[in-house]
């Protein structure tokens, strides 16, 4: 059986939102008829305004259903600092999800959640010790056939033509927790460009390794790089041996995304 998710990411509602854009996205994502809609972090542009909620909470009730959502730094508050360090996913659990690390099983693929947003930061992430053992923990519950899937927003590795970004921190020991978990794949966005790529290309030493996919920015005018001003999600279908990715960037003449890469490749046995 083949398993097919709809992977968008950094819909930043907002200032830099395009409402046409996404109106279109959910045309798509509905014609595709994806077993999960993922969204991997920053539904807002900023936090602190309740329209900018109420734009993406409305968009979101329109979706594919089932949701696997996790949040991003843009979704902390900004301006209200007590929240923001005491309470950083306050905005998140009333209006997207009350679950930071959701786990959602389906026949043949678990996705997972991981929390890499905190107040403490602006822009780069990380995941605490908790996130770790929770992260292990989501793991041991998912069906021994299934291949495992984890989605956090912040990337392990920053594409080529980006320079620096802030992505998550200790990248490398995050890459040996996936190991660990036997994770096939992460899903992520934060830097506002495609990118598919493999743990082992940052770790040559891992045993085994995970497939690295990422999201550009779906409905915000603020791609990055090769993608800049251009919007992007990606379609992934996953067999029990095989996972194509196919990156989908926004034609402004056609008024529709068009495949512009497709990866294949095939899983190696744990």
């Amino acid at each position: 059986m083949t398993i097919r998710l709809f992977h968008c990411s950094d819909l930043h509602a907002g200032p830099p939102f395009d409402a046409a854009v996404a109106e279109r996205v959910l045309v798509e994502a509905h014609a595709y008829k994806p077993d999960a809609f993922v969204v991997s972090g920053d539904f807002v542009q900023r936090a602190d305004i309740a329209t900018q909620w109420a734009t993406i909470t409305e968009w979101l009730q329109r979706a594919p259903k089932p949701l696997f959502t996790v949040p991003g730094n843009h979704d902390i508050p900004l301006f209200h600092i007590w929240q923001r360090l005491f309470k950083p996913n306050v905005f998140y659990h009333t209006h997207i999800n009350a679950d930071v690390a959701p786990v959602l099983h389906l026949d043949g693929v678990s996705l997972i959640g991981a929390n890499s947003a905190h107040g403490w930061t602006v822009d780069g992430g990380t995941l605490t010790k908790a996130a770790h053992a929770l992260l292990l923990a989501s793991a041991v519950s998912c069906p021994p056939e299934n291949r495992r899937i984890l989605v956090m927003h912040h990337h392990l590795l920053t594409p080529p033509g980006l320079g620096r970004r802030n992505g998550v921190s200790q990248p490398m020991t995050i890459a040996r927790l996936m190991d660990q978990a036997k994770i096939d794949v992460v899903l992520s966005g934060h830097v506002h460009l495609s990118y598919v790529g493999h743990t082992r290309d940052l770790l040559p030493t891992l045993g085994h390794g995970a497939i690295i996919c990422q999201s550009g920015t779906t409905t915000s005018r603020r791609g990055k790089g090769r993608e800049k001003h251009q919007f992007a999600y990606n379609t992934i279908e996953i067999s029990d041996t095989l996972i194509c990715i196919r990156r989908h960037v926004y034609d402004p003449v056609s008024q529709g995304f068009i495949e512009q890469v497709a990866h294949h490749e095939y899983f190696k046995p744990w």
